[in-house]
């Protein structure tokens, strides 16, 4: 299978003439007994995928353009790639028969596209669902062309569809462009064990030549730690090549809220940091990625007005069963998915209530002090801060917003939260992130190994490819998060269960 080249590229390759494909099929003949078909989810996660395979046959069975067709009227991300798939076959048609195969015109590629019949019958199953019947017309196609002393590689997301084909005797595999391997993560943070003598006298200068054996990408941080005490440690962030490292100190954010480890200290200098114009926040569950952020969002537009406002996004993926459809306007239903984003802010305002903060202005301070009452531990119990959120939307401050509505959108000076971001797609993620604007940062969050989208997984996700791909360039930064501080239930779960 081919490296990954881009849609500029892609686009080039779509032009090229029909007389320099000819020219260039000559050195790199195409291997016509070679055939991979694709199945339907794999255009609808990449519409590019026609163009990834070199000196092969692409085939597309019959049914997946019967499937596109009924995917073109969506309105979401697979509906704009299924209509993106049809208008390339529609160009692609004019050269040629796609029965008989039209060059697809990778230059010295030489790979060809064909459309094949798909049977009338199923010989190996009786399906009566009309989603197995259709995943089975492709696992049928493929083992016929099999049976005419071709080479056939079934390419399907679909992890059942795969483990058919094999029973089958079909090859068949997933498809891997543009995927990271989880065992090679980047997180953003590598660990330097030293004498506890050493880290003691531990200079910049001392650790640029000790840094030397490894390879750092801009704003990676190093733990340097004592060999026998990991909790005696010193934290470093890498500034960039030919440049010094910046000591991390500890950061207190409203005279309140502070990093609880090392890895929470890496997200709050990176969040507070403005040259960081992009950033990536990975981790399990509890690790604390939506309340850093939400907290150093609060901060960085309402008291030092560095944005003109924060913008809170998720997508709308249901964990388990939908329960249908939700009652109310958009502000409504949109406000079931966001509970997540009110219960972190809600517990931010009952922090800082008894302070009197800066960002509370819900009413006099008379009218709140008749109305405190004392929780056991000593904390104001008020119903000020189940207020606190619709006050921040009332002033200008939060904005709280659908993903579905983010799309040709230009969003300058804003702080971006979009959340959960491991259930959209590597095009998904490009097509929220090209929404900044000039002196807008971005902060990508989630949890790769939690995914509830059924084509994605932690190495194909949009968010650790974004991670991955954007590790060298000196606006972005990232960190990933193991400790979990939600509660000792919460680490026990996220490491047993």
């Amino acid at each position: 299978m081919a490296t990954k080249k881009t849609r500029k590229s892609t686009k080039k390759a779509r032009k090229t003439s029909n007389k320099t494909h000819k020219k260039s099929s000559k050195s790199c003949p195409t291997r016509l007994d070679r055939i991979f078909v694709l199945d339907t989810n794999i255009l609808l996660h990449d519409p590019d995928a026609l163009f990834a395979f070199k000196n092969v046959i692409v085939g597309i069975p019959f049914i997946v353009l019967e499937e596109l067709d009924m995917f073109k009227r969506e309105t979401g991300e697979k509906g704009r790639n299924a209509r993106e798939v049809i208008r390339t076959l529609d160009e692609l048609r004019t050269r040629g028969s796609l029965h008989d195969g039209v060059p697809l015109n990778h230059d010295t590629d030489g790979a060809l596209l064909k459309v094949f019949h798909s049977p009338e019958k199923i010989s190996f199953s009786q399906e009566t669902d009309i989603h197995a019947i259709k995943d089975n017309l492709i696992i049928q196609t493929s083992k016929n062309l099999a049976q005419n002393s071709c080479h056939v590689t079934l390419v399907s997301k679909d992890i059942n569809v795969r483990v058919k084909a094999d029973v089958l005797g079909i090859e068949a595999e997933d498809y891997t462009k543009g995927t990271i391997s989880s065992d090679k993560y980047y997180k953003g943070w590598i660990k330097l064990p030293m004498p506890a003598q050493d880290l003691k006298k531990l200079s910049q200068k001392t650790l640029a030549a000790m840094a030397k054996e490894y390879t750092l990408y801009p704003n990676q941080f190093i733990i340097a730690h004592s060999e026998n005490n990991p909790e005696n440690n010193k934290l470093f962030r890498h500034l960039g090549a030919g440049k010094e490292f910046k000591e991390v100190a500890p950061i207190t954010i409203m005279d309140k809220f502070h990093a609880l480890n090392i890895q929470q200290l890496m997200a709050l200098d990176l969040l507070m940091d403005d040259d960081i114009k992009l950033l990536s926040l990975l981790g399990p569950a509890g690790t604390g990625k939506t309340f850093l952020t939400l907290l150093a969002g609060l901060y960085k537009v309402a008291q030092v007005k560095a944005y003109r406002k924060f913008l809170v996004t998720r997508p709308i993926v249901a964990l388990g069963a939908d329960i249908g459809y939700l009652p109310g306007d958009i502000q409504e239903k949109l406000h079931y998915w966001m509970q997540p984003v009110h219960d972190n802010l809600e517990f931010i305002a009952s922090e800082i209530i008894h302070e009197d903060h800066d960002l509370l202005h819900l009413g006099s301070k008379k009218k709140q002090k008749k109305t405190k009452k004392k929780h056991p531990d000593g904390r104001p119990k008020t119903g000020l801060n189940t207020q606190f959120v619709e006050h921040l939307e009332r002033k200008g401050i939060l904005s709280l917003e659908a993903i579905t509505y983010m799309r040709g959108r230009s969003i300058p000076y804003q702080f971006v939260f979009i959340d959960e971001v491991q259930n959209l797609t590597p095009h998904e993620v490009k097509t929220l992130v090209s929404r900044a604007g000039q002196g807008t940062k971005v902060i990508l969050a989630g949890d790769p190994y939690q995914i509830d989208s059924p084509y994605l997984d932690f190495t194909s996700n949009g968010l650790t490819v974004t991670t991955e791909k954007l590790k060298e360039y000196s606006i972005f930064g990232t960190t990933f998060l193991e400790k979990s501080e939600r509660s000792e239930l919460a680490q026990l779960t996220a490491d047993v269960l």
